[in-house]
Formats: structure tokens, C-alpha cells, sequence
């Protein structure tokens, strides 16, 4: 199969609008890449410059070692499956999946060989003499699959293969994807903004935001040591609740977050992880505090009180003040309106950056090393973000006075 590396790889449009900034990230042999964002993150244009559909304005595209940046997409070795893969419709599932096969001209025992084996592996033998028109929207893309994996390709890549599935169907396209990349063990990039599709299939996330690249991790990594508040509300269901404007105090040697009345002792761990407290403790700089709700539980005598609002599948989101907001586990008795205690584990707090929204919480030993370059990389601050969007951003053309 192949490897893939991408080295500080832009793309702007004609527009003047920026899609990629100075990507950079590498995919080893028969690995499981997922690229993940909300719509206009730049999935869809990593994938199309990787593939050669787009250039890209700037950087380096590797396939095995080998610069692709003039190389033709036909000959770059790469299946690509889309959103909505269109079939041909005049021509069978067989047909369908023989076609880029027969265009590259190869030998008919060939075709028919690749074909039926494909067929087998992806259930297509009782439709493979059916016209598109009559296949159901599952029967679609599982063809569409089959006609890209059929040439037996270096790369393949998938962007948002399941969108507009129901669930089950997706659940269901899902383990045939991950079942033909063990069986098939080959080097696959799927876009998707479906985190628990990511967290499902992902021997790593990519995380995207506006075409920035914001961390590069295990599902796992990503989860207990997200680079910034960003990846931090991305991954987890539901997500990590904020608490804003907290400042860090010394007394005792001790240290504390305290916020809207509330005072909590940060635990020695966290203490520990804690790059620079000292400095936070003497300037009165704001932090952010994150607590995941799987590390929150509605307990009489907890540390955290207020109001429950919304109580739903075995969680209730409390109000502390009417900018505070914790969503925590709760148990039966728990009704909308109570004011309830809410128990919190310290020992599994988030702290960041106020400004920057970066992490101040440096990784420890639970941090399970990947061997990739990538996964060191650090995200730009907040701050330098918007300013990069807003240097890049097309100017206005303005009519000259006559």
C-alpha cells in the first residue's frame, strides 16, 4: 500500500478565501487516518489536493516518498470515494465496478477476477446485474466503494462516504469500511464531522477548524489532552462544560481556582502539570477550566452547587450562575428547577490559556506516545489565529472616484 505526507501545504482559491493553512501531517503504510471538522473546515480540500483534483497553492504532497505535486491524478495510484458518489446509470453493478479497470486497459480475466472477488467481500452478488435506478441508497454507496477499491490502489480516501445514511445503515457502512481496511490492509483517509464515527474507526484524528489544523492524536489523546478548548469541546459526548474567567490564587502553598464565589483546591497532579502557575497565581491572569461530564456527578454536599435545567439520558445540566453552566451525571430524582450538589473529580481537570485557549496542562505519564512527528505539533493561539484569518481574508475592491 503506500504512505502519505503532507509538508506545509496551503491552498487559496481564486477567491481570495484561504481553504488550508500550512498543513503538515503524515499517514504511515496500512494506517486508519480520520480527518474531522464541522462543514468549511477544509476537509473536502485536504482530501481533493491530496488526491490532485486542486493544487495547492503552496507545499509538498508525498505518496511512498514520491513529490506528487506535478503528477497527475489518474496517476497517482488513489481511489477516491465521495459524499454522493454518482454511478453511471446505464451501466450495471458490474459494469460499474469493471469501468475504471477496463479504462486502464487491463486484461478481461483481470476485470472479472477483481470484480467478483470485490463483489463477495462487499455482499454485491445477488445485485451485480442491476441497473442503479433500482438499488437502495446503502446498495448505492456500497457500489461506489467497490468500484474504488477494485483497481487495488495505494490510497484510498473517503469524504463524508455515510452522509445522509440513517443511522443503522451508517452503523452498518461503518464496519464494512473498517472490515475491508483490515482485510484489505491498506492506507485510508476518511473525512467525516461525525465525532463518534472518528472515535469509532480512527487509528488517529486529524481535528480541522477553518481550514487550521488545531491537534494530531489518538482518539484516546485526544480526549485526555486536548491541545485547546477547541479540540477539547470537539471530542467527547456530551461535551465538556467551560467555566470562564477563573482565576488562580496562592495561600499556604496551596493552590486555588476560584470563580463566581466558588473556591476549589487545585489536587497536587494537577499542580504538577501545570506549566507556569506561579506566574497565573502572582498576575491574576485568567484561566479556563474544563470539566468533562463523565468526571461530574449530582451529589449532596458537592463542591459545585446551583439550578438544574435540562435533565436527559442520564445527565442534567446545571445552572451555577447565569453564565455558568455544568452538565454533570445524575441519577433518578433529579427534576429541572432542584437545586442540587454537584461532585466534581479534580484529579481529571482541564485548565486553559483564557487568551490563547491553548492547554497549560503539559501531558504526563498517561499519555500514550505515537512515534508521529505530528503529534507534538501545537496549535497557533486564538488571538494569532484570527489574525491570520483576517490578514488572508479577499480585500474589497473599491470604485475609484471619477
Amino acid at each position: 500500500m503506500a504512505s502519505l505526507k503532507l509538508s506545509s501545504v496551503n491552498k487559496v482559491y481564486p477567491s481570495g478565501e484561504t481553504g488550508l493553512y500550512n498543513i503538515s501531517l503524515e499517514a504511515k503504510d496500512k494506517e486508519f487516518l480520520v480527518i474531522i471538522g464541522a462543514d468549511g473546515s477544509g476537509k473536502s480540500s485536504l482530501l481533493r489536493v491530496i488526491a490532485g483534483l486542486e493544487d495547492a497553492t503552496s507545499g509538498e504532497v508525498f505518496i511512498d516518498d514520491k513529490d506528487m505535486v506535478d503528477v497527475e491524478p489518474k496517476n497517482r495510484d488513489i481511489a477516491m470515494v465521495f459524499q454522493s458518489s454518482t454511478l453511471y446509470p446505464s451501466l450495471n453493478v458490474f459494469d460499474n465496478m469493471a469501468f475504471g479497470l477496463r479504462l486502464r486497459k487491463a486484461p478481461e480475466a483481470l476485470v472479472q477476477e477483481r470484480v467478483k472477488i470485490v463483489a463477495k467481500i462487499l455482499g454485491l452478488n445477488d445485485i451485480l446485474y442491476r441497473k442503479p435506478k433500482v438499488l437502495s441508497a446503502a446498495e448505492k454507496q456500497r457500489v461506489a466503494i467497490a468500484r474504488a477499491i477494485v483497481r487495488e490502489p495505494r490510497l484510498y480516501l473517503f469524504d463524508e462516504p455515510l452522509s445522509g445514511l440513517d443511522d443503522k445503515l451508517k452503523a452498518d457502512m461503518l464496519n464494512v469500511i473498517m472490515n475491508l481496511q483490515a482485510r484489505l490492509e491498506g492506507t485510508f483517509v476518511y473525512a467525516t464531522k461525525n465525532i463518534a464515527d472518528a472515535l469509532t474507526i480512527g487509528t488517529r484524528i486529524v481535528v480541522l477548524k477553518d481550514g487550521f489544523v488545531q491537534q494530531i492524536d489518538t482518539p484516546a489523546n485526544l480526549y485526555d489532552y486536548p491541545a485547546n478548548t477547541y479540540v477539547a469541546f470537539y471530542i467527547g459526548s456530551p461535551t465538556i462544560s467551560f467555566i470562564k474567567k477563573v482565576k488562580i490564587t496562592a495561600e499556604g502553598g496551596k493552590y486555588f481556582a476560584e470563580f463566581a464565589g466558588n473556591k476549589l483546591e487545585l489536587p497536587e497532579n494537577v499542580v504538577a502539570r501545570f506549566e507556569g502557575i506561579e506566574e497565573y497565581a502572582k498576575t491574576g491572569k485568567y484561566v479556563t477550566l474544563g470539566i468533562r461530564p463523565e468526571d461530574a456527578e449530582v451529589a449532596d454536599g458537592g463542591i459545585l452547587s446551583g439550578k438544574a435545567d435540562k435533565v436527559e439520558d442520564g445527565f442534567a445540566e446545571i445552572d451555577l450562575t447565569s453564565e455558568i453552566c455544568v452538565t454533570a451525571q445524575a441519577g433518578e430524582g433529579v427534576e429541572k428547577g432542584k437545586t442540587v450538589g454537584i461532585s466534581v473529580d479534580l484529579t481529571r481537570l482541564y485548565i486553559f490559556d483564557a487568551a490563547s485557549c491553548l492547554t497549560l496542562l503539559k501531558r504526563d505519564g498517561g499519555y500514550a506516545e505515537t512515534g508521529y512527528a505530528d503529534a507534538n505539533f501545537v496549535p497557533l493561539a486564538y488571538d494569532e489565529e484570527v489574525g491570520i484569518h483576517e490578514s488572508l481574508k479577499p480585500k474589497k475592491q473599491t470604485k475609484k472616484k471619477r
